[in-house]
């Protein structure tokens, strides 16, 4: 079974019991509702990349990978929210996966508590297959979601788009392929990024990424998602069309990622 079947197996019972104790969770999202100090942001508008501005990019919160094993724990998922903020990210993304990255809902809460009085968006990163979890990412403070294309069929991404919607979350809709794109673009999203890494292998692959984001349509925000580690690779992104890039392992290394972070933006050339 491939890394992503394994995954999905996994979420398809966490949905069930997701949907199961939605009542015994209402306590929980209640309190947390009473320390919202914000409406839901505009996050086209944060990772917009107009002419004259440099690469906006997204910093992840994820305690673990797949691929490289636990990451840093010195900073809470609230401590570190605050300090990718206060090193100049666009966009804050946390992973709500527990048995892959030991991620929460729970860690979403305290990121947007983190965030609360600032104009930092914040992203809910997770395999999405019902809409269940849509309400749960949208409960939890976050001002968007990832939507992968490539695990749900068209009528279930027909549904999530539609949950999206009335949650008024903005769709952050993961592509890997050609035929992920084509098939995302019929419900007009509004951000698009694409995955460097194949979710079935783990490996990357920046050809096919680069000629995928190609095809992305000038008036969609437009992303890079993993692999990026050094200035040099922000600098490269920021010489293209691209709109900003999302940043995980490499700041996860980090107990403290704002120097790291801020090195990375200045690899972020303004463009003429």
């Amino acid at each position: 079974m491939s890394f992503l079947a394994r995954i999905i197996q996994k979420k398809r019972e966490e949905v069930k019991l997701l949907a199961s104790k939605s009542a015994a969770f209402a306590d929980a999202y209640q309190s947390f509702q009473m320390r919202r100090v914000r409406a839901p942001l505009d996050v086209r508008a944060k990772l917009k990349r107009p002419v004259g501005s440099s690469l906006r990019l997204i910093a992840e919160v994820k305690f673990k990978s797949p691929s490289a094993g636990p990451l840093s724990r010195a900073l809470t998922a609230a401590d570190r929210a605050r300090a990718y903020d206060e090193a100049g990210a666009s966009m804050v993304s946390v992973l709500t996966d527990s048995e892959f990255f030991d991620g929460s809902f729970a860690d979403l809460m305290s990121a947007a508590v983190a965030l609360g009085k600032t104009d930092v968006p914040l992203l809910a990163k997770e395999f999405v297959i019902d809409p269940v979890q849509v309400t749960a990412a949208a409960r939890s403070g976050a001002d968007a979601v990832l939507l992968i294309v490539r695990i749900v069929d068209d009528r279930t991404l027909s549904d999530l788009f539609a949950a999206c919607k009335e949650e008024h979350l903005e769709p952050l809709v993961e592509v890997f392929s050609e035929e992920d794109l084509e098939r995302a673009m019929k419900h007009d999203p509004r951000v698009v990024g694409v995955n460097t890494r194949d979710l079935d292998t783990l490996e990357m692959n920046a050809e096919r990424a680069a000629r995928v984001t190609a095809l992305i349509p000038k008036d969609v925000i437009s992303l890079h998602l993993s692999g990026v580690k050094t200035p040099d690779d922000v600098t490269r992104l920021a010489a293209g069309t691209v709109d900003g890039a999302l940043i995980g392992e490499v700041l996860m290394r980090q107990d403290d990622p704002r120097p790291l972070l801020r090195s990375l933006l200045a690899g972020s050339p303004i463009l003429n």
